[in-house]
């Protein structure tokens, strides 16, 4: 049986004459790096950095019964939303277990658009097909879909310049749909997964020119002095860690429910029925067993990792490691991972195994780097 090759997004020539260090991800070949994974995070930590992220999946659903099909397979409600509105979501298996998390955004009455993660987005589309009773129309856009995040503090400097949309009046979660870089019908979205004020830039490759739209927001940025770094996949890692965000694959899977992860927020029982909530309802009766927590190590060189055990002080086994780095903000070993409820408060004391030694931690409430 052959091997697929790995999809490229229509920025690939770009990373690659940029020198990027490439790798496949999700399917497709992606920049882990430019300059070096600390210096693409302090960028955006300090200024401003440009991640392609048009790996991931992007899928509309249209019609009377948009709104009802996407109630039925998401937690989240999304009869809350309005046109130029978004929301963080999940889809859950009967069993109360994660397909996925995702991002609804109502682009206009009878119209949403799903952006699901790129490694899950044919498993995804197979089951929202699967599961739409209402007859929603439902459509995979994914492949002429563009997606930049430009992130930092400066972003708005950057951006600004490329569009008449009035960028620092877009409200976290919200979007605005217009002409940038002189294109037209480009949602910009003030979204992200890095903590950071910034911008996630949807268009259509066929609509609009990809090489003309980064070229004009690394030239924008050189006229307005500011320093932006295209940024990898590795920056993006540390920076979502740092705010303690739920990578799925790692922090949150098929195996592991939204209110063990910490996702409670976004699962409304009250908002009618949709595919898992009878059983996330057993459990939230029941309590759950284990939590998902942040934690620090007490050495900064003790840097844990997914997988890891987590152990008790008498060298019981509690948990497990689903993510972890050094800080590059605080440089300091920082995960997370899920342990039993009674080692869940903050402030516990708990033990990770790193190279075959029981090594302290404290479970610490993300983000790890606290936002003036």
């Amino acid at each position: 049986m052959s091997v697929s090759e790995p999809q490229k997004t229509p920025f690939y020539d770009i990373h690659e004459q940029s020198g990027a260090k490439l790798i496949d991800f999700g399917g497709f070949m992606m920049p882990v790096q430019y300059t070096g994974i600390k210096k693409e995070h302090e960028a955006v930590r300090n200024s401003c950095g440009m991640f392609d992220v048009s790996h991931m999946g992007e899928i509309f659903f249209t019609g009377p019964n948009a709104l009802a099909a996407v109630q039925h397979i998401t937690v989240n409600d999304a009869a809350k939303l309005v046109p130029g509105k978004a929301q963080y979501s999940a889809m859950c298996y009967e069993n109360g277990g994660i397909v996925d998390d995702l991002l609804v955004y109502m682009l206009a009455e009878e119209r949403y658009m799903l952006v699901v993660n790129a490694s899950n987005k044919d498993k995804d589309l197979a089951w929202m097909l699967a599961n739409n009773p209402h007859g929603a129309e439902i459509t995979d856009a994914s492949a002429d879909m563009c997606l930049l995040a430009v992130q930092g503090p400066k972003c708005v400097e950057v951006l600004q310049p490329l569009t008449e949309t009035d960028l620092a009046a877009i409200k976290f979660y919200t979007f605005n749909t217009g002409t940038f870089a002189g294109f037209g019908d480009v949602i910009l979205s003030a979204t992200g997964y890095t903590g950071e004020k910034g911008f996630e830039i949807y268009f259509d490759r066929t609509k609009a020119d990809p090489a003309a739209v980064w070229q004009a927001i690394l030239k924008s940025a050189e006229t307005a002095g500011v320093e932006l770094l295209p940024a990898g996949l590795g920056a993006r890692d540390t920076l979502r860690l740092e705010m303690g965000y739920a990578l799925y694959g790692n922090d949150i899977t098929q195996d592991t429910n939204p209110l063990e992860a910490g996702l409670g927020w976004i699962t409304k029982f009250d908002k009618g029925a949709f595919i898992g909530k009878e059983a996330l309802l057993a459990v939230k009766e029941a309590g759950v067993s284990r939590r998902l927590v942040g934690f620090i190590t007490e050495n900064k060189r003790d840097i844990p990792r997914n997988g890891y055990r987590i152990l008790d002080a008498e060298g019981a086994e509690i948990g497990f490691v689903t993510s972890g780095t050094q800080s590059v903000t605080e440089v300091k070993g920082i995960g997370t991972g899920y342990v039993k409820t009674a080692f869940a408060a903050n402030g516990s004391q708990i033990f990770i195994e790193i190279r075959g030694k029981a090594l302290p931690a404290t479970v610490s409430k993300p983000p790890f780097v606290k936002k003036a």
